[in-house]
């Protein structure tokens, strides 16, 4: 059944109650990015009124990726099967709850308890969000504006995230704790006036639980050792030991989904190319960022001294470039396409960290570091939004979800473990020597690592730009219209054919 939302959205007319959905959605992913940034400048004080030990600490942030990575597959696949709406809306009152008790508790455990749940409900908040706006934006000019929106808005949460726990936390680490709760209770009063109803997936054969339990248990079992690998070493049995029971996982994993009626992820998907690289180039590009930003931090307080809402600010101008390019990407995206865009935005990025290298003890901010943050912040401006759009374009309404958790995964999993390799690659180069310039020098390797990364997503993105001329693309400008270079997009009915013609590579 049709809504008068995605009517509307077809005929290219944006309803208020279309930009009041279109709102609720990006908050919940605004809060999910918000959160993830906030709570790191909070750890310290945190540590001091909780007496925490620095391990204990680390399972603050921890348990949020644990939660949010380990469950995201499945998040993805129960919206489809058990409708968007209702499974948005119920994690995203779990979200409030726990951002409530985590603002509230006294003990270390309790509080890596909440912050476990929340991450648990963004699980399942974020694929339903996205899959949310597929379904109800046609593939084209409509989607990619909204998806441009949508993925601004999580950018600019995790910028936000940086400056608002350096003022909040000069009162108290349980307001970065508390903030999310109100903001969710608003999204989540809205969205039950304004998110269309949704109805399940009516074509799936049963549930697929065996793969649901092995998929979730390998996840979760990968994140837990990769987060812990830094601390127990990365060649010691229990490291080596879980990695091949991830394996093993993985391998019995797409065995049941190969053989499934109704299976969690349908392997299928991953035959397109397009698939494929929006998948890795997700975790090429969320890792080197994360690990680009934790040394970055590193170096500003511990190095030079600053506050944490000075290194906060110094981030700020990557994160407004990204928010002022929100209402631009749509279209950019239309005249382009997501491959150029892809290519250009992790050959801005690779750039930015490779300048960043030239930094000393007493750099100079206009001339040494905020010429990266203005590549960095124009780089995740394209990458973002393209990466989203290209994993979800040519892909049915009912598998949307699937994809979305897919997506996410690779982000959450390509952050936990590029941002692991990152800190044991600065420890294995610390010479024990507490003097700056020594700590500096085991930095630089750790950069090195986060450019090679960037210039591995870079390399693989690249290789869809001969996707564009292919004889199948040929075809499909033909269909369209006998003029390729005043290409109008396709009408709903065509666009779905061509879309499964794209989708197999």
């Amino acid at each position: 059944m049709t809504s008068p939302l995605t009517t509307s959205a077809s005929q290219g007319r944006w309803t208020p109650r279309l930009w009041g959905t279109l709102l609720v959605l990006c908050a919940a992913m605004f809060l999910d990015a918000l959160d993830v940034s906030m709570v790191g400048v909070a750890l310290p004080s945190i540590g001091s009124e909780l007496d925490l030990s620095t391990s204990t600490l680390q399972w603050i942030v921890s348990g949020y990726i644990l939660g949010y990575g380990g469950l995201l597959l499945l998040g993805g696949r129960t919206a489809d099967l058990l409708g968007r709406r209702q499974v948005f809306l119920v994690a995203l009152a779990v979200f409030a709850l726990a951002s409530l008790l985590g603002g509230l508790v006294d003990s270390g455990p309790l509080l890596i308890a909440s912050r476990f749940i929340k991450g648990l409900s963004a699980a399942f908040t974020a694929p339903a969000g996205l899959s949310i706006i597929t379904t109800t934006f046609p593939q084209g000019p409509l989607r990619n504006r909204a998806l441009s929106i949508y993925t601004t808005c999580a950018a600019t949460g995790f910028s936000m995230g940086l400056v608002l726990s350096g003022l909040l936390t000069e009162a108290s680490w349980r307001l970065t704790m508390l903030l999310p709760a109100p903001i969710a209770v608003l999204a989540l009063i809205a969205g039950l006036k304004l998110i269309p109803r949704s109805e399940r997936d009516r074509t799936h054969r049963g549930y697929d639980i065996p793969g649901a339990v092995i998929g979730t248990a390998s996840m979760l079992l990968l994140v837990f050792t990769v987060v812990e690998a830094p601390e127990v070493g990365w060649t010691s049995a229990r490291t080596l030991l879980s990695f091949l029971a991830v394996a093993v996982m993985l391998t019995v994993f797409v065995r049941v989904e190969l053989r499934s009626a109704s299976p969690l992820i349908r392997l299928g998907v991953l035959r397109s190319g397009d698939q494929v690289r929006a998948q890795l180039g997700a975790m090429m590009f969320f890792g080197s960022y994360v690990g680009f930003q934790f040394l970055v931090t590193l170096y500003m307080q511990s190095l030079l001294g600053w506050s944490a809402l000075h290194t906060a600010l110094a981030f700020l101008p990557a994160g407004a470039l990204v928010a002022l390019s929100a209402t631009k990407m749509g279209a950019i995206v239309d005249r382009f396409g997501t491959p150029r865009l892809l290519v250009l935005g992790f050959a801005l990025m690779v750039v930015g960290y490779a300048l960043f290298l030239r930094v000393d003890l007493d750099p100079v901010y206009a001339a040494v570091i905020l010429p990266s943050m203005l590549l960095i912040g124009a780089a995740c401006a394209l990458v973002f939004p393209s990466l989203n759009i290209q994993a979800t374009n040519g892909v049915d309404d009912h598998e949307q979800g699937m994809v979305s958790g897919l997506l996410n995964t690779s982000v959450q999993v390509g952050g936990a473990i590029f941002l692991a390799i990152v800190t044991a690659v600065v420890t294995a180069n610390s010479s024990g020597s507490a003097s700056p310039q020594a700590v500096l020098d085991s930095y630089r390797p750790g950069l090195v690592v986060v450019t090679a990364v960037a210039v591995a997503g870079l390399l693989i993105t690249a290789t869809g730009l001969r996707r564009q001329r292919t004889p199948q693309t040929t075809i499909l400008v033909a269909k369209s219209d006998p003029a390729p270079e005043t290409t109008p997009q396709p009408q709903p009915q065509e666009r779905k054919a061509d879309a499964r013609v794209t989708s197999r590579d």
